[in-house]
């Protein structure tokens, strides 16, 4: 998991707390059979909800669920080189084998180009999948889910903001929250 994220528990409709994960798992060590409401945890840079096993005690919790430091070794750890399967053609291959410092590099290469060819597309699509995924799980069943998951993918934020006006205001904080960067606006939460 990404030790830059910030994570979200929501009590039914209510936000309890947006914050870095060991934040997060010692909030909801404290909550540990205390309610009966559905309890709901999202990684907000991916939208996802998010499981912990929060047996034991804090200590055991946070050895278990929060990543580790990158120990050295060979590669680039400094980089934070990660390894990972990548399925192409042989012809994709061959061009990328083709290119000086080998296939990593030369995949690395073409996404550093991608990603800053358009900074703001880049910036619009890194925050609407998760913001969707969100508005799915947490919004689905409000007025106006549909309309306002249209107007997020057109980029119509006016219309967005308009659409989710009247929810919850601990869902359409957070949603104007996450939606922010597709928009080109900053909203506080």
């Amino acid at each position: 998991m990404d030790t830059n994220s910030t994570y979200t528990i929501f009590l039914g409709r209510r936000r309890l707390l947006t914050a870095p994960l060991p934040d997060v798992l010692t909030h909801l060590k404290g909550l540990e059979s205390h309610t009966c409401e559905p309890l709901l945890i999202f990684n907000d840079s991916t939208g996802r909800t998010v499981d912990f096993d929060l047996s034991g005690t804090l200590d055991d919790v946070l050895a278990r669920e929060v990543p580790a430091p990158v120990k050295p070794g060979p590669g680039r750890p400094k980089l934070g080189v990660v390894s990972r399967e990548v399925s192409l053609l042989p012809r994709h291959w061959e061009w990328l084998e083709s290119h000086p410092n080998g296939a990593s590099a030369a995949l690395r290469r073409v996404i550093d180009e991608a990603r800053k060819a358009d900074p703001a597309a880049e910036r619009r699509r890194m925050a609407t999948l998760p913001t969707d995924r969100f508005l799915t799980a947490m919004g689905g069943d409000l007025p106006g889910a549909e309309d306002a998951s249209r107007a997020l993918y057109a980029g119509d934020g006016n219309a967005f903001r308009r659409l989710v006006a009247a929810w919850p205001e601990d869902i359409r904080l957070h949603v104007l929250h996450l939606s922010a960067p597709a928009f080109g606006t900053e909203e506080s939460t």
